[in-house]
């Protein structure tokens, strides 16, 4: 177990700069929707992934430099949570519920250490791997396997799940906890507070679509069918007033990302 004094210092350095990380990729990625859904400089929802969002900083004048940058960042992100599961540093202890939260922290620094690991391979000139064509890999595996399709079907379950808590967290204002030292009596402070219920909203209907790409999946036995971000975006712009849609929930997504920012300034780390 760590101890809480002599780490706190370091514990909080590292959380909030996986934060600030986590919060540019959010920002980018949700900016690169909105271009997207109408057409500002060609931008296409292909590009709408963490490898899009990558490949944009290193466009820019000293790229390499800051997707090196985030990737550390990233990395911070990643022992954070590590430290949050296996120190118990915010002592959920080791019960059911206790156990439930320590896995979720675990399961999303493994998001965020696939994302490190993609970055630094783009640093070095190598593909960082496929959005689209992962997760069609994976779901391929899945449908050759007994009972592959019911296999399917349960991610697209637990996917949507994801996305309805994410949504749910936004709306009942339990992020708001993330942010307590923030000045609830100032019209600023609730127009951020109100961009977390938003990011968290835009975040939950990503999440639903890509399960909903997958349920498709595990109903047509087609692993073509299944997707990241980008082809759910794609599948929200084909819909009615589709550009619009799709417009609303990059903002969303960028909101999202400027609530991680909020979160490296405000919360009380542990």
């Amino acid at each position: 177990m760590l101890n809480k004094s002599s780490a706190s210092p370091w514990v909080t350095t590292i959380a909030r700069t996986g934060l600030v990380a986590k919060g540019v990729v959010y920002c980018l990625l949700g900016l690169i929707a909105f271009m997207a859904a109408f057409d500002i400089a060609g931008d296409s929802n292909k590009q709408a992934t963490k490898e899009g969002v990558f490949n944009l900083v290193q466009q820019q004048a000293g790229g390499k430099i800051i997707l090196g940058l985030i990737a550390a960042g990233l990395l911070c992100y990643c022992l954070w949570r590590a430290i949050q599961t296996f120190a118990d540093t915010e002592k959920k202890g080791n019960n059911a519920k206790g156990l439930s939260s320590r896995i979720r922290y675990l399961l999303s620094g493994l998001v965020y250490l696939s994302f490190a690991l993609i970055a630094i391979k783009m640093l070095f000139n190598k593909k960082g791997g496929n959005g689209a064509g992962s997760s069609e890999n994976m779901v391929a595996g899945l449908l050759n396997k007994p009972f592959g399709q019911w296999m399917v079907g349960a991610v697209a379950v637990i996917i949507a799940g994801v996305g309805i808590y994410q949504a749910y967290y936004g709306l009942s204002k339990k992020y708001q906890k993330h942010v307590s030292k923030l000045n609830l009596h100032t019209k600023a402070s609730a127009a951020l507070l109100r961009s977390g219920a938003l990011g968290y909203v835009s975040r939950g209907i990503v999440w639903l679509l890509i399960a909903y790409l997958m349920l498709q999946s595990a109903i047509h036995a087609n692993a073509k069918e299944a997707g990241d971000t980008a082809k759910a975006f794609d599948l929200l712009e084909h819909s009615s007033y589709g550009s619009y849609l799709l417009g609303a929930l990059g903002l969303g997504v960028i909101l999202y990302g400027i609530f991680n920012f909020m979160r490296a300034r405000y919360e009380s780390f542990k």
